[in-house]
């Protein structure tokens, strides 16, 4: 037996009685968990192939089929665990950087759940959303510091370009070659639906989406990939990439078996090759050199359309974005430290960057602080997973939030973290054009649809419930909030009170 062997994590359990041998398990898991013996009739299962994906559960007519979690381990250290074990023997054998999808799994606080929101009750009243109207619309972009007005005292229009949203919640960062076309047509076509927009990733935009222009935002980033003039046309905003939650620090990489067809064209690369996003911007090293990246974006645009700046959730994210702010970026965007990804190196993704919340909160107040506040809006995103989680977040100072995870998941993601192989069994983060034909783009649309709308429904009886009848009157009002088991420093930089005060 070799010495870094193993016992599968998960284990497939098929009940004999129930099976019906139909077979689907077979054509369906793309992982070659199941398969037929050699007599062409008995099934037998791989488990150590098994990812969790639920792929065969799902598709089972019999339902004869569950995946259990294997309870074999090594002897208890509560130190050096069987996942630290495994990783060490991994390494051992290959050298190589481990990799991960999906964002940090490890049990750290989720400052979200320690949070709680207030709500009227006889001197406030709440207001009803069935009966009142309740703003939900959203403008993201700098806001003029004053009114100005010509010699007959009519007012100026000397509004900056903006995003219109109809919901405080965009789509976040996906590239066309981490995820399947169809998934993108699935975001595009949710997005225009819900009159909000979603991010095309750095990966350039595939040319059938760019009817699409005014709900889509695309990217910029260090490798430049799919950038050209019509490109910069085609979006609603500009997003600058210097950061992303996952993986702050480090560049991205797409690996060459998914840049294939289409990709390859939309990237502007080879086929086959990696498509390897370097650290650094390498025109970039202060903030005199994103002002310069900001305004030859701006100018390669007419001025019609807002920069985003988009930064990873580090130790001093509230520096960083007093600078952004200053730099002529219109909307900063923060990605928290559980931010997803198709890929990352595991101890980047685990240990690099701070929570979205704490991050957040000290860059709304250091920027209220400094009187640049309304310099710019800001984007949260960072593991928001539910309508309650927007609420908070908006309360402790964003304008809005990015979502990606939640959509993935809402597109029928199961969370098994393979993105980075390819082989996604839902047509989700792969390029086999076998895989993606199981994601209906319609469908597809559909759930997000559902999705945010049911969410909007949430936000505006939660809004309700604390007298509030606007997003705008909610951003950055933290006194709607009040934090459980938390301790003082953290109750400083959230700045909110404890429950009960």
């Amino acid at each position: 037996m070799a010495i870094n062997y193993f016992y599968p994590e998960f284990e497939v359990i098929r009940d004999k009685e129930k099976c019906i041998h139909c077979g689907l398990c077979v054509s369906e898991c793309a992982n070659q968990v199941h398969s037929y013996k050699a007599d062409g009739k008995q099934l037998t299962v791989d488990d150590a192939k098994c990812v969790n994906c639920h792929r065969c559960v799902c598709v089972c007519p019999s339902r004869a089929l569950k995946i259990s979690k294997s309870n074999h381990n090594f002897k208890y250290n509560a130190n050096w665990t069987r996942r630290t074990i495994t990783e060490i023997y991994s390494q051992a054998e290959t050298g190589g950087v481990l990799l991960s999808s999906m964002g940090n799994p490890k049990d750290m606080p989720v400052y979200w759940d320690k949070i709680l929101i207030n709500a009227s009750q006889v001197t406030n009243p709440s207001i009803d959303p069935l009966r009142e109207p309740m703003e939900t619309k959203v403008f993201l972009g700098s806001k003029p510091t004053a009114i100005q007005r010509d010699e007959n005292g009519k007012i100026i229009n000397n509004m900056p370009p903006h995003i219109a949203l109809d919901v405080p919640i965009l789509f976040s960062a996906m590239s066309y070659g981490s995820i399947s076309l169809n998934a993108h047509a699935s975001l595009a076509n949710a997005a225009v639906e819900l009159g909000t927009c979603y991010n095309a990733g750095e990966g350039g935009l595939h040319e059938d989406f760019y009817q699409y222009r005014g709900n889509t935002i695309i990217q910029v980033a260090s490798g430049r990939f799919g950038v050209h003039k019509e490109y910069l046309e085609a979006g609603a905003a500009i997003e600058i990439k210097m950061g992303q939650g996952a993986k702050p620090g480090i560049g991205g990489h797409l690996p060459g078996n998914k840049i294939v067809g289409d990709v390859s064209k939309t990237r502007m690369i080879p086929e086959g090759s990696d498509a390897i996003s370097p650290a650094p911007h390498h025109d970039i090293y202060s903030i005199e050199d994103l002002r310069q990246l900001v305004y030859s974006l701006k100018e390669a645009t007419d001025y019609k359309k807002p920069i985003i700046v988009k930064v990873a959730a580090v130790h001093n994210i509230a520096s960083i974005a007093s600078g952004i702010a200053r730099s002529g970026a219109d909307i900063i965007a923060l990605d928290g430290f559980r931010g997803g990804t198709g890929a990352a190196p595991t101890r980047i993704r685990d240990n690099v960057g701070i929570p979205i919340e704490l991050a957040l909160a000290s860059v709304d107040e250091r920027l209220r602080e400094e009187g640049i506040r309304g310099n710019v809006s800001l984007i949260a995103g960072g593991s928001l997973r539910n309508s309650a989680d927007v609420v908070k977040a908006i309360a402790l100072g964003a304008d809005a939030v990015y979502i990606a995870t939640s959509a993935l998941i809402a597109l029928g993601c199961h969370l098994c973290r393979g993105c980075h192989s390819g082989t996604c069994n839902w047509g989700i983060a792969t390029q086999n054009p076998e895989l993606i034909a199981r994601l209906d783009p319609e469908e597809g649309r559909q759930r997000l649809v559902n999705l945010v709308s049911a969410w909007t429904h949430e936000i505006k009886e939660m809004m309700g419930g604390m007298g509030i009848n606007s997003i705008e009157a909610l951003t950055g009002n933290r006194l709607m909030l009040r934090g459980i088991g938390l301790n003082s420093k953290e109750l400083e930089v959230l700045g909110i009170m404890h429950a009960g005060e």
